[in-house]
């Protein structure tokens, strides 16, 4: 189950309610970090959701644009990695973790194989914070 826009399931704990009401293994939350920035933190879902967390998502967000126009490449956005790392860490996450990259067009009009170099470096830098 990914957090998304569609308006179900506002807040981690209406997320780890839905979740824990299956009481199966097998029934978990796929992360997404960028989709949580326009409504809350994505460090505070990570702690409350814990062991719930199956799989991550990597991907950026201005909060200022307020629209999905507002995705952006990774660290160029408003999502405090440092604080998400750590509290990946600090729940024992050890999945693997993978990144959205933002369609390259309008963004990289040119050249938008570039795009793969650009979010290979950042998430890097990510998993080295």
């Amino acid at each position: 189950m990914e957090n998304v826009w569609n308006k179900f399931l506002l807040s981690p704990l209406e997320m780890k309610s839905f979740v824990d009401q299956f009481h199966s293994k097998n029934v978990g939350v796929y992360f997404n970090v960028a989709n949580t920035l326009a409504i809350a933190y994505p460090e505070h879902w990570i702690e409350i959701l814990g062991s719930r967390i199956k799989r991550v998502h990597f991907k950026d967000y201005r909060r200022n644009v307020g629209s999905v126009d507002g995705f952006c490449d990774m660290l160029s956005g408003d999502v405090d990695w440092p604080a998400v790392m750590a509290a990946l860490r600090k729940v024992g996450y050890d999945g693997w973790i993978a990144a959205e990259m933002i369609p390259p067009v309008p963004f990289y009009k040119h050249c938008p194989e570039v795009l793969i170099h650009t979010t290979a470096r950042a998430m890097d830098a990510i998993f080295a914070l």
